[in-house]
């Protein structure tokens, strides 16, 4: 840590010092702005005063034991579910107290920081040994140090263990390795239901939004001869590319950066676009939330000047959003007319992840009635 002095292109986080104020380069992957107070905190400091200073605030950077810094984030943790969550009156304010209990809770352990050297050692006691995971989300070392806040880097630690690890997908008989930031495919029906509807041919798919590629890899598993998968996400490119070319897909799969639809027609285009029709929080929440639901209007509307003659597209959509109250069946049935097409066939598949039975979650009637579709639409 370096006293602060020129203005470097990157956010800066700033503390006092007995020696002066401090700064270093402020790391955020949700992209939140660096704290405007900050104090010091060690192995003295207690969890009653380190949550009282993160809910009013003030960042605790943290200069005592990695593993003492971990429990404390925990006991903190325990602080804020000691809370007695607010009665919801509806299933729509039931999703909007969830999503402000996340946003508190996100901002709240957010505020215990850690430091990270130029070649992303973490020079605290007992600290484990974070630069593959760092160089994975942040890019190659470089001259700078910087902070950032202990959950940001527990999150990159397990997300480098599922990119080492990766994800069964029974459809492929293979893993899928996903890279941080780019939505896992553990919810694996809504690749079952790719893996088991007719082709409508086999000879050109469009995949809009690919994310790890492992709807565009189910294709080529099932024959399809060549398959262009698109999206807009530099690390989705790179997963999709690193994933397609380890499963042997390389050659029948073009991996291409395109909003939505890359150029021309084909006989099957498919799409999973984010489910809920809400804002982001943070860049990360981009695979979940649909502001506006941008991205599912967008292949609507775009849909019929990209398929070929007698051809499908594939849109699949959870109706949990329906559930919440946030989009109503009559609101997608009315855009897809509005977009020139007519809907072909349906394939259905209820949910199989834990939430969808645990009663303990403020989502859970929702989630209980959820079913996952795969819409056939067709030209008008």
């Amino acid at each position: 840590m370096t006293p602060s002095s020129e203005i470097p292109p990157f956010p800066v986080i700033s503390w006092p010092e007995a020696d002066g104020p401090q700064s270093a380069r402020w790391r955020s992957e949700a992209g939140v702005p660096p704290p405007k107070r900050v104090v010091i905190a060690d192995d003295r400091t207690t969890a009653d005063s380190a949550y009282r200073l993160a809910c009013e605030g003030t960042a605790l950077l943290w200069r005592g034991d990695f593993q003492n810094a971990r429990q404390l984030l925990q006991a903190m943790s325990r602080r804020l579910e000691r809370k007695p969550p607010k009665r919801a009156t509806s299933p729509l304010d039931a999703f909007n107290l969830h999503r402000q209990a996340q946003s508190q809770r996100a901002r709240t352990l957010g505020m215990l920081l850690i430091p990270l050297d130029a070649d992303y050692t973490i020079p605290l006691r007992r600290a484990p040994n974070v630069q593959d995971a760092c160089a994975e989300t942040y890019g190659p070392a470089g001259a700078d140090t910087s902070v950032v806040s202990l959950r940001e880097v527990l999150g990159l630690i397990g997300a480098h263990e599922w990119r080492k690890k990766g994800v069964e997908i029974p459809a492929l008989g293979e893993r899928i390795h996903p890279y941080y930031g780019v939505f896992s495919p553990v919810r694996g029906e809504y690749i079952d239901l790719v893996a088991r509807t007719p082709l409508p041919s086999q000879g050109l798919a469009f995949d809009v939004g690919t994310g790890t590629g492992v709807l565009a890899a189910v294709l080529a598993k099932r024959g399809v001869q060549k398959v262009v998968a698109t999206d807009q996400d530099p690390r989705a490119l790179a997963c999709a590319q690193e994933n397609l070319a380890r499963l042997g897909y390389a050659d029948s799969v073009e991996i291409l950066d395109a909003d939505l639809f890359p150029p021309g027609r084909a006989p099957l285009v498919v799409c999973n676009p984010p489910w809920l029709p809400a804002r982001p929080a943070s860049p990360i929440e981009y695979a979940i939330y649909d502001h506006e639901s941008r991205m599912l209007l967008g292949f609507l509307n775009g849909l019929a000047d990209h398929l070929e003659p007698g051809g499908e597209g594939w849109l699949i959509l959870s109706d949990f959003a329906e559930h919440l109250g946030l989009r109503t069946r009559d609101d997608l049935l009315a855009a897809i007319d509005r977009a020139g097409l007519i809907v072909a066939g349906r394939e259905d598949i209820r949910p199989r992840h834990p939430k969808a039975a645990d009663a303990s979650d403020p989502l859970h009637a929702a989630r209980a009635a959820e079913v996952t579709s795969l819409w056939r639409l067709k030209a008008r």
